[in-house]
């Protein structure tokens, strides 16, 4: 606060305008009451040219508080300045005054005398003490809403590097696990391996297009993860029988961009690749009041439920937590009857149709 903002001089203005209407006001009936002449044009010039100046003097010493404020480290400078601009806001006021008192008149002036004259000029600096005081609480206040602003920029930033990390953690895994993929497909197969380069680069420009995006409705998640699921189902054929039941009322429900993928990869490496025989994979996601909730079952052998499970598992765990904080939970639970179960609960946002 090196400098004084417009919204303080108006601020300053319409306190010592209100102050000399309310001292209007009651000099008024105070002579009413005493019955003496009431007179608005006597009174209201002086309490207006009296308001005017302490407006001047009250701005001198808010611009020299901002510019020299006490400080636990740095006092005695300080100190020093703001004695010179109170005493130097003081006499003005008592001189400025007087000067003005034959074109004003009315009895809001010092009278005269030295003695009356150094009490106005002690009444002044208790004032102006005041005034440095308010300064100071204004610019504390200041510096503690830019630390506000710049720790939550900080944070800001923290967190975007840190998303920005899993992210790019993230892909580079189901990127090398579908080269792989193909890799051993395209001596066998060259039309199915054909099809699993289509659907991957279909991944592959969800991906770049919202790369710098860390939500996106689910609508649009559920198309990513079709072309991951068309990957997957050209390399296992028969063996893999996705399903999805997903809401109507939550497909524009925002959630994190390439959430779902990562864990139906996990019920697919660990249930399906597991095994000879047909296993099913189902998504589901359904609103359950201000939650969105969403499930990847498998009905394989079940898979040993302990935290931080497999890179891409693990990697959406921090990404909630980044995200949401303690408004989310991601829970993993071995099946009674077999396979597993990975639930996401979310608070519900929904956005619109693109």
């Amino acid at each position: 606060m090196r400098k004084v903002p417009w919204l303080i001089v108006l601020g300053v203005v319409a306190w010592w305008g209100l102050n000399a209407v309310i001292v209007t006001s009651h000099l008024l009936a105070f002579r009413a009451a005493r019955g003496q002449p009431v007179s608005l044009q006597e009174i209201l010039p002086v309490q207006l040219v009296s308001a005017a100046i302490w407006v001047i003097a009250t701005l001198w010493l808010l611009w020299w508080t901002a510019r020299s404020p006490l400080e636990r480290e740095r006092w005695l400078a300080p100190l020093g300045i703001l004695l010179f601009a109170v005493l130097a806001a003081a006499a003005f006021r008592t001189g400025a005054v007087l000067v003005l008192e034959p074109w004003v008149g009315g009895s809001d002036t010092p009278p005269r005398g030295a003695t009356l004259m150094v009490s106005s000029v002690l009444r002044n600096f208790l004032v102006c003490c005041v005034i440095v005081g308010i300064g100071h609480a204004l610019v504390y206040a200041q510096r503690s809403r830019t630390r506000e602003r710049q720790a939550q920029v900080l944070q800001e930033r923290l967190t975007q590097a840190r998303l920005d990390t899993l992210s790019a953690q993230l892909n580079p895994h189901f990127l090398f696990n579908s080269l792989n993929s193909i890799a051993e497909m395209v001596h066998h197969d060259a039309d199915a391996a054909d099809t699993m380069l289509v659907q991957l680069g279909g991944l592959l420009r969800y991906s770049l297009q919202s790369s710098r995006q860390q939500q996106t409705s689910l609508d649009d998640e559920l198309d990513a993860l079709d072309c991951y699921i068309g990957i997957e189902q050209v390399r296992l054929g028969d063996r893999l029988r996705f399903t999805r039941d997903i809401g109507e009322d939550v497909l524009f429900a925002q959630v994190p961009r390439l959430m779902l993928q990562p864990l139906v990869e996990n019920a697919v490496a660990h249930a399906v690749a597991q095994r000879v025989s047909p296993t099913r994979v189902e998504v589901r996601a359904w609103r359950e009041g201000d939650r969105l909730l969403l499930e990847v079952l498998d009905d394989g052998a079940g898979t040993p439920a302990k935290p931080g499970f497999g890179l891409g598992l693990a990697n959406t765990r921090d990404r909630l937590e980044c995200l949401y904080g303690a408004a989310q939970s991601l829970e993993m639970t071995t099946l009674p009857q077999g396979g597993t179960r990975v639930r996401v609960s979310l608070p519900l946002t929904l956005g619109t149709a693109a």
